[in-house]
């Protein structure tokens, strides 16, 4: 149970029904899909529908109560005893009610945004904090002024330590969140490229990231990225703790070493650590976890044993086997210049492979800058690279760059993901490595599939 309709009406004093039977409420949902005993529906107004329409499905798949706007008019097959909370807006009421229930339950919560990384910060972080406190962490990509909220409202009552990923793609948005939230620690991975078209430059991106400390209190601690300027250079009234590899930052990574299935790399406190991930911009990542696991007194063996054993949300650096053994590397779940620079960056230093074939699409949400990061992308495209195709209207640019300076490499770009598969065939056996990478509205993962059908 979350809480009573009980609670709910010292929330929202506005009500009708047995709102003081203290009828159990187990799950908060604004989908009146959503099938079980004790739901709260809340309907939300989005651009083309309105959740108010569907209350009487709610109540049917299990609703014992639902928020509803003032303004609109109750269904007349509601009947006079059923709890309903009356609101001006129900997403503002969502919102309300979830910064209420984190207050209620306390926990200590971990606010984790940034460019790039964030959902693998915040498994990685997830991993090391659950060895030693009931952890609740985000799922998916409820990230943003719905899902953050939803979020908060899926713990459990006992839950000690919350984790929240804040996503954003303008001004004010990191904001809103962190205030629902309000963060006993925050951390912000980096300041890449994504949303720039939104918010102008990396100056703009980095302010509209430091929006998360608005929720932090002065007593608050804020983890950054170290080697960032525009992060370690600004002014901040709580607590800061730097990670990187500029020996500058309070946690220091080096002895980077990139293995075939992990990342190894010692840390300023004299320790190696091994997480199954592959890449530089890994071990910073896992960097946050750890300075997160010392501030929580963790014990350092456990952090380890947590990093070791992760488990990562779907489509973010996946190396699986496709058709005749070949290796893929799936990081279709999102892309910026600057993090497709680094997945590249890990294919070219991962050893045993005759071929290491590039698959890259369009990076969205780039505006009128969009070429500009493309073609920088090419910069990093080199020996022991073999072979580059694109896919997507801005994709072309990275393979025209590519074509001006070399002419060593395989270079094509492709009009449709089938000719592309098809062209990926001579590649398929155990001596090559794929990698695949673009924003997720690219939908990679149907070329993945096309060359996993029938794989062992």
């Amino acid at each position: 149970m979350l809480f009573t309709t009980n609670w709910l009406a010292k929330q929202f004093p506005s009500n009708q029904g047995k709102v003081q039977d203290n009828i159990a409420i187990k799950q908060v949902t604004t989908d009146s899909r959503t099938k079980d005993e004790g739901l709260l529906f809340v309907p939300i107004v989005g651009e083309n529908f309105d959740g108010h329409d569907f209350v009487q499905q709610a109540i049917e798949n299990g609703a014992s109560a639902i928020i509803w706007d003032e303004s609109k008019q109750l269904p007349d097959g509601i009947l006079p005893d059923f709890p309903v909370y009356f609101v001006k807006d129900t997403l503002r009421a969502l919102q309300d009610l979830s910064s209420a229930y984190r207050a209620e339950v306390n926990p200590i919560v971990i606010g984790v945004t940034g460019s790039n990384g964030k959902t693998t910060t915040k498994d990685l972080i997830s991993a090391v904090v659950k060895t030693t406190y009931r952890t609740h962490a985000t799922k998916g990509n409820f990230n943003n002024h719905i899902g953050l909220p939803l979020t908060i409202l899926s713990m459990d009552r006992n839950t000690e330590v919350l984790i929240v990923e804040m996503g954003m793609s303008n001004f004010h948005e990191i904001d809103l969140l962190t205030r629902i939230a309000r963060p006993d620690v925050a951390i912000i991975t980096n300041i890449g490229e994504s949303h720039i078209e939104f918010l102008g430059s990396r100056e703009g991106i980095a302010k509209a990231k430091l929006e998360i400390i608005h929720g932090l209190d002065e007593s608050g601690v804020l983890i950054i990225d170290g080697d960032e300027p525009l992060l370690r250079e600004k002014n901040i009234n709580q607590k800061l703790i730097s990670c990187g590899f500029d020996e500058k930052n309070d946690y220091t990574i080096s002895q980077v070493k990139i293995h075939t299935l992990e990342t190894e790399f010692t840390l300023s406190d004299g320790m190696s650590y091994q997480v199954p991930l592959l890449g530089k911009h890994h071990a910073k990542n896992a960097s946050f976890a750890l300075a997160l696991g010392k501030l929580l007194n963790i014990p350092t063996e456990k952090s380890k044993q947590a990093l070791r054993n992760l488990e990562l949300t779907g489509m973010r650096f996946e190396l699986l086997k496709g058709i005749n053994d070949v290796s893929i590397i799936n990081d279709a779940y999102n892309a910026s210049a600057t993090s497709m620079k680094a997945a590249i960056e890990v294919v070219k230093q991962m050893s045993g492979f005759q071929q290491k074939v590039l698959v890259l699409g369009d990076i969205l949400e780039l505006g009128d800058r969009a070429r500009e990061f493309h073609e920088s992308v090419a910069e990093v495209i080199e020996a022991p690279i073999t072979v580059l195709f694109t896919y997507g209207n801005h994709a072309k640019w990275i393979q025209t760059a590519l074509q001006t300076k070399s002419h060593t490499l395989v270079c094509t770009h492709f009009a449709s993901k089938e000719d592309l598969v098809q062209a990926l065939a001579p590649y398929l056996t155990k001596h090559s490595l794929l990698l695949f990478k673009a924003s997720r509205g690219l939908k990679f993962e149907e070329m993945i599939e096309a060359i996993t059908t029938n794989s062992n």
